[in-house]
């Protein structure tokens, strides 16, 4: 068989899973890919599994499995799952097979999840020419902080990768990032990608809408939020952008309330829902010790 069949499928299946749609990519039928392209796609389909919520399926079906690569996706499953034992493996893994890309990607992922961020890039600088490193790498730098660093490593890979996805939505990130006149670069590639034939998902249009938001198109960010939740009306980040465009829209209390509720039902652990009980509980333990004295007084 023909080392290289198959990639314009392999292709395919990595857009998908690179623009969130994780249920074409196990859906996909792999059997027609070469063993080098299947493997790889059959990566992507675990990874694709555990997003979804199955990673209990992915660890039984990887039980058994003894090489670096299916232990990465072991340590994502645990990791998923909320066991320490994902971290732990990811670490050892980084140790003794760090030279293996899946590896680098994968518990590059679960470290940087864990907050474990220099132990991360460490890892994810041994890359030999991986897109998906790089992109992790510059999502890393962008959270650290370190937009000098993220836009080093957008600018180098875009000498050797100018038209990949994940570089285009890489620069994305720092443009939204660094702001100007990027925020309407950011804007045309989430544009592009939203509109292109098997990369509309609710990820991309929710990206569509960030930009706009940015270039104060609350109107429009507000329309393109409405056609995510129309593809999945599960999806989290569409919901919690939809909170923060309510307020910045200046609607009533009662309507902006009702979104954090409907992102609660959705998930109860999303950042914004956790970061807004917390600010509630610490304006109420305020609220009260000034309570207190008035009453004293």
């Amino acid at each position: 068989m023909d080392p290289f069949s198959g990639e314009g499928e392999l292709l395919t299946i990595t857009t998908h899973f690179h623009t969130h749609a994780y249920t074409k990519v196990v859906e996909y039928d792999t059997t027609s890919l070469s063993p080098p392209n299947r493997s790889i796609a059959r990566m992507l389909q675990h990874r694709s599994r555990i997003a979804l919520g199955q990673s209990r399926q992915v660890l039984s079906q990887l039980s058994s499995a003894k090489d670096a690569a299916s232990q990465a996706i072991q340590a994502l499953a645990h990791q998923s799952l909320g066991n320490d034992q994902g971290v732990e493996l990811a670490r050892e893994l980084a140790e003794t097979d760090g030279e293996d890309s899946v590896v680098q990607v994968v518990c590059g992922t679960v470290l940087a999840a864990a907050g474990e961020h220099e132990k991360a890039v460490e890892l994810l600088g041994k890359h030999q020419g991986n897109l998906e490193a790089v992109a992790l790498l510059t999502h890393i730098y962008l959270l650290q902080n370190r937009t000098d660093l993220a836009l080093k490593e957008v600018q180098a890979a875009k000498r050797w990768a100018q038209d990949s996805l994940l570089i285009n939505l890489a620069e994305a990130w720092l443009g939204l990032r660094v702001g100007g006149d990027k925020y309407q670069t950011s804007y045309y590639i989430y544009e592009e990608l939203a509109s292109t034939p098997g990369t509309t998902t609710a990820s991309s249009l929710v990206a569509q809408a960030v930009a706009d938001m940015h270039l104060n198109r609350l109107p429009e960010a507000e329309a393109t939020l409405q056609q995510a939740l129309e593809l999945d009306p599960d999806d989290a980040q569409a919901r919690a952008n939809q909170v923060v465009l309510a307020c910045l829209m200046g609607r009533k209390r009662p309507e902006v309330d009702g979104l954090v509720a409907g992102l609660s039902d959705v998930d109860d652990a999303h950042p914004l829902v956790r970061g807004l009980a917390e600010m509630e509980a610490r304006f109420d333990d305020v609220a009260a010790r000034y309570q207190a004295r008035v009453a004293a007084a």
